[in-house]
């Protein structure tokens, strides 16, 4: 099922969002950390739906209306969305694209997350496993966050949007007082979009996993931030595009595509570090 969800923040309309309906207070809660409104469980107030316009006055629960703890400041009003964002697209109608670097309040380059390259080749398995509206429709995409010292699933969402999904997963950490994730690991199930990835800077998550390719500006911003980027995590192999030295036991490295680590330990956006696991 598709339907909209218009997120307000004190009133005042702030995003319609084509998704999923169910878990829609994580929702907006996600989204509004993704936009660097909120950062902590504190921040987040209330939220309400407000009654919406059906022939028999019934409420249609497509109106979120969210109250922010005193003393936050309300969304800068540059952050609302000139249309409707798609199940596709969650950057569509952005005022500007410049927008998309929202300050972040956590800093993932120093995270000291340390995970073994078998525990992540077992995300995938993990994150289909408990995709049941997936598994009865096949047309959901999921967003799970994984304990990186443990790889235990904390949490997974199923959404029509990949964005969506996430902001449900990041909405959930916030709700209980988890943000920043440190030391965990965000798999998506589809690709890894420069979106995606600034989602999980804005919510302190220091590692991005997905089964499909990364975009080069998903690549270009995990290196500057210092997020770990996975992709084409498939059966017992994986790409590894910036900060490797988080993942040990990695295996053999074709070194035809791999290029020297700098001095950080993160390999330069333009190479490849792939990854057979024996």
């Amino acid at each position: 099922m598709e339907e909209p969800l218009e997120i307000r923040v004190l009133g005042k309309s702030l995003a319609v969002t084509m998704r999923s309906p169910g878990h829609d207070v994580e929702l907006a809660a996600g989204f509004l950390v993704s936009e660097g409104v909120i950062h902590d469980a504190d921040h987040f107030s209330t939220a309400r739906y407000c009654a919406g316009a059906t022939s028999d006055e019934g409420n249609t629960y497509n109106v979120l209306d969210v109250t922010l703890a005193p003393g936050v400041a309300p969304p800068d009003p540059s952050l609302a969305r000139n249309f409707t964002t798609t199940s596709a697209c969650g950057l569509c109608g952005k005022a500007s694209i410049e927008a998309v670097h929202t300050q972040t309040q956590f800093d993932v380059s120093d995270d000291p997350l340390v995970i073994d390259a078998s525990a992540i080749i077992e995300f995938p398995d993990k994150l289909r496993a408990e995709q049941a509206v997936f598994e009865r429709t096949g047309g959901l995409h999921a967003a799970a966050l994984f304990d990186g010292n443990t790889g235990e699933m904390l949490v997974l969402r199923e959404d029509v949007g990949r964005h969506n999904a996430v902001d449900k997963v990041v909405g959930w950490a916030l709700m209980r007082g988890l943000l920043p994730a440190r030391s965990c690991v965000l798999m998506v199930s589809g690709r890894a979009s420069f979106e995606l990835t600034q989602k999980a800077l804005m919510a302190g998550i220091p590692m991005l996993t997905a089964v499909s390719a990364p975009s080069s500006l998903a690549a270009d911003l995990a290196e500057e931030s210092g997020i770990t980027l996975v992709g084409f995590l498939r059966g017992d192999s994986m790409v590894v595009y910036t900060r490797p030295d988080r993942i040990t036991n990695l295996g053999s490295v074709d070194e035809t595509d791999a290029m020297a680590s700098s001095g950080t330990g993160a390999l330069p956006v333009s190479s490849l570090e792939k990854v057979a696991l024996p």
